[in-house]
């Protein structure tokens, strides 16, 4: 297990703990979050997952693909911190990282 600090589309912040091993967005769900719909269950075929990354952990994740990145495209909130969580593996690495769910197109 580790930490995930997530922030709420309220501005609440939340720390709760994950399994490493899961998705980020899986965490997050697993934890109550109603603000991240993940409509599609983690297939990267939507983007009601996009969360914004907090510096540092930014360089510690895996390079955006193309198709993350094109549905990212479709967000008007997109931002140079912005990923869709569903494509984060929760690593031992990222413990402690913080999140913000993004607003809702």
């Amino acid at each position: 297990m580790a930490s995930l600090t997530v922030i709420d589309r309220s501005g609440q912040t939340s720390t709760v703990t994950g399994n490493i091993g899961a998705s980020v967005m899986e965490v997050i769900r697993d934890n109550g979050f109603d603000d991240l719909q993940a409509l599609c269950g983690g297939c990267c075929s939507c983007a009601t997952c996009h969360i914004h990354v907090a510096e540092p952990f930014l360089s510690k994740l895996a390079p955006i693909s193309d198709d993350e990145s094109d549905l990212l495209d479709s967000s008007s909130h997109r931002d140079d911190s912005s990923r869709l969580s569903c494509q984060i593996v929760f690593t031992a690495e990222l413990d402690g990282m913080t999140v913000t769910i993004a607003k809702e197109d």
